[in-house]
């Protein structure tokens, strides 16, 4: 029998404080468990309990298996996971993948990073936004694969701030936290890091501007330690420009290939930052 082994939090507040909308125990127990949120580092005062049962979603198990990144174009990579899954990440419909996907995410910055009308059998669309402007709020359980979001905002044409236009998407899958920081424009606040937890893989843009500049973004590669980053969304500006942010604690490779196989038994020791063939 499987046993899952599941982290919840409970905060510990003061009073009637109250730091975010209240959440039934019902809708609660529906959302799946993510493994790769980091809250006790960001929430010292947390008090955790381990337990399974049959009230809370998960993915299924994770394996030894390896995840498939390929690198279709702009800021979209086709995610292949051991249990069959396929993700398309920023999905515009102008980068055919090699098959039709499972999950497709789209950010509202441009028309490059989404489309309005996609495959209809394409079985999970996830918007970065939502029509009313609210937070997108996703926790979507696909096979192997758990998909969640971290909103952040955008600057809209007119140059102002649009809130919850981007999202962050992270990938759970095989044991991994990989990231996709989508249309980022701003440096993240500390709630928005401990919503991300741990990424072992992170995809960030490294347009020199058209998200956020080379230092601003480096800001948040350097926070976040993943083991191996994948830049995206290169426009303008050489590779060169991003590369030169990061000190020797980063290693830096040039791929012959657009894909690259990630398991966790083969991550880097030391944080890497692979650009992959047609960046």
């Amino acid at each position: 029998m499987m046993h899952a082994r599941i982290v919840l939090s409970v905060l510990l507040l003061c009073g009637s404080a109250v730091l975010a909308p209240r959440i039934s125990a019902a809708q609660e127990a529906a959302r799946p468990v993510s493994q790769c949120q980091m809250i006790a580092q960001a929430l010292p005062q947390v008090t955790f309990a381990s337990f399974s049962g049959p009230d809370v979603t998960m993915a299924e198990e994770p394996g030894e298996g390896v995840v498939r990144i390929t690198y279709l174009g702009h800021s979209t990579f086709f995610l292949e996971t051991p249990g069959g899954i396929s993700i398309a990440t920023d999905y515009n419909g102008w980068y055919e993948p090699p098959s039709l996907p499972t999950v497709v995410t789209m950010n509202k910055a441009h028309s490059s990073h989404y489309t309005l009308t996609p495959d209809p059998d394409i079985a999970h669309v996830l918007h970065g936004w939502r029509d009313d402007g609210g937070p997108a709020d996703h926790d979507v359980v696909a096979g192997d694969a758990y998909i969640r979001n971290v909103p952040t905002d955008i600057r809209s044409f007119a140059g102002a701030m649009e809130a919850n236009g981007n999202s962050i998407f992270i990938f759970e899958v095989a044991g991994l936290c990989i990231g996709h920081l989508g249309h980022l424009h701003h440096e993240l606040t500390e709630k928005q890091y401990a919503e991300i937890g741990r990424l072992d893989v992170l995809m960030v843009p490294v347009d020199g501007g058209l998200t956020m500049g080379a230092e601003s973004m480096s800001v948040v590669v350097e926070r976040l330690r993943s083991a191996l980053i994948l830049p995206m969304h290169r426009r303008g500006p050489p590779i060169d420009r991003f590369l030169s942010m990061f000190d020797k604690g980063f290693d830096v490779s040039f791929a012959d290939d657009a894909s690259i196989d990630v398991s966790i038994r083969t991550l880097p020791k030391r944080p890497t930052i692979v650009v992959l063939r047609g960046v």
